[in-house]
């Protein structure tokens, strides 16, 4: 695993906390109120002999960042349904989030891509779009890839982030990224050669694949 610096992981993720307690209760998306503040309450770490036992319910290990936000705070993941009602992880398969999150006929097209997508957690953002965590094979630093999954006009699913920490900085400001395209990290200069190491696990190479009914 590359060791860690500021821009990665567990550093990158302690920054977004730091960020977080300074004013917790502002909105986590500024341009959608419905899903709130950052806490809207004291934080809910998850207890500290839980966490250094815990793996996802595939046996994956957990990403560091996660690892972190944990440590710091459950509430917001419960709030995305990220864990089941005896606080146990709670994932679900790539077509059932999707079918869940969009409903049909947008659901079905992603169906094909649970088997590829067999675990994976809703984030915060988006409107026509949905952020999904997925677990599967980490990149360099430990971490999971986060997706894109776009309705509007061609259903495709987008590779956008390459972990929750980038994700978290992203969301919380910290971090400023040039483009407004899905997948613009991938020409990044520090977050680039993690995107196309993502990219070839998940999309040979590629960073982004179309959905028709039926097809993948």
């Amino acid at each position: 695993m590359t060791s860690p610096t500021a821009d990665h992981g567990t550093a990158l993720t302690d920054r977004v906390v730091a960020s977080v307690e300074a004013d917790p209760h502002r909105l986590v998306l500024g341009y959608s109120p419905w899903v709130g503040p950052w806490l809207t309450g004291a934080p809910e770490p998850l207890p500290a002999d839980v966490l250094a036992g815990i793996t996802f319910p595939s046996g994956r290990p957990l990403p560091p960042s996660l690892r972190r936000w944990l440590a710091f705070d459950t509430s917001l993941l419960r709030r995305f349904d990220w864990f089941g009602p005896e606080g146990d992880f709670a994932p679900r398969p790539m077509g059932k989030l999707a079918d869940e999150e969009f409903g049909e006929p947008w659901g079905s097209c992603f169906a094909p891509l649970s088997d590829r997508f067999d675990e994976c957690f809703l984030l915060p953002g988006g409107s026509d779009s949905r952020r999904v965590l997925a677990t599967g094979e980490p990149d360099a630093h430990g971490e999971y890839p986060v997706f894109a999954l776009d309705v509007d006009d061609i259903p495709c699913i987008m590779l956008m982030y390459p972990g929750l920490d980038v994700y978290l900085a992203d969301t919380a400001g910290l971090i400023t990224l040039r483009g407004e395209g899905y997948s613009d990290l991938a020409d990044d200069r520090t977050y680039g050669p993690r995107m196309r190491e993502h990219a070839r696990h998940a999309f040979g190479g590629e960073l982004h694949e179309e959905c028709l009914p039926g097809e993948f």
